[in-house]
C-alpha cells in the first residue's frame, strides 16, 4: 500500500483515515474524523469538515469547501471554488449536508445548499446554485439548477465538442 502524498501547510484533525494513493495539495484542512477514500486528490486551498466522507478516486479541485458531515460517493468529482453547504439556518445545532452520490460531476464555482441529494452520475453545471435533489444521470444548471438535458445528451454534446476540437489541432 502507498501512503498518501501531502504537500505542505496541510492541516488534519483528530481521527483522520487517509486511503491508499491520495494526493493532498498544498494549504488544505481536513477536520476530525474524515475518511479520504483510496486514490483521492484534493487540489490546494481546501476545507474538508468533520465527519465527511470520500469515496475512492474522487477528484477534488482546488478551493473547495465540503462543510462538516458531507457525504460523497465514489469517483466524484468537484471543480474549482465549489462550496457544499450543511447549515439550513445558520447557526443551528441541526446540520443537514448534502450527499453526492456515485460518479457525480460538479461544476466549477457550484454551490450545493443544504439537504440536497446529488444523483449517480448527475452533472452539475460550473456557476449553478442548487436548492433541490438533482436525479441520477440528469445534467442540471442556473440559479437555481434546473433539469438541462439528459447524461445521454450530455455526453453526445461531450464527444462531438472533443471531436472537433481534435480537428483543429491537428
Amino acid at each position: 500500500m502507498l501512503t498518501a502524498k501531502k504537500g505542505i501547510g496541510i492541516v488534519t484533525g483528530a481521527n483522520v483515515e487517509i486511503g491508499a494513493n491520495v494526493a493532498i495539495w498544498n494549504y488544505v484542512v481536513i477536520g476530525d474524523n474524515t475518511k479520504i477514500g483510496d486514490g483521492s486528490l484534493i487540489g490546494s486551498f481546501c476545507d474538508i469538515g468533520k465527519n465527511v466522507v470520500l469515496g475512492k478516486n474522487c477528484n477534488i479541485q482546488a478551493h473547495v469547501t465540503i462543510s462538516n458531515g458531507c457525504v460523497l460517493g465514489n469517483n466524484v468529482f468537484i471543480a474549482p471554488n465549489s462550496s457544499l453547504l450543511n447549515d439550513k439556518y445558520p447557526k443551528s445545532p441541526f446540520l443537514t449536508p448534502p450527499i453526492i452520490k456515485d460518479d457525480a460531476q460538479i461544476g466549477g464555482g457550484v454551490t450545493i445548499l443544504p439537504d440536497v441529494t446529488i444523483g449517480e452520475q448527475a452533472v452539475v453545471g460550473g456557476g449553478s446554485v442548487i436548492t433541490k435533489n438533482v436525479v441520477a444521470r440528469t445534467v442540471v444548471a442556473g440559479n437555481p439548477g434546473r433539469v438541462v438535458m439528459s447524461l445521454e445528451e450530455y455526453e453526445a454534446k461531450r464527444e462531438a465538442f472533443i471531436k472537433n476540437r481534435s480537428k483543429v489541432k491537428k
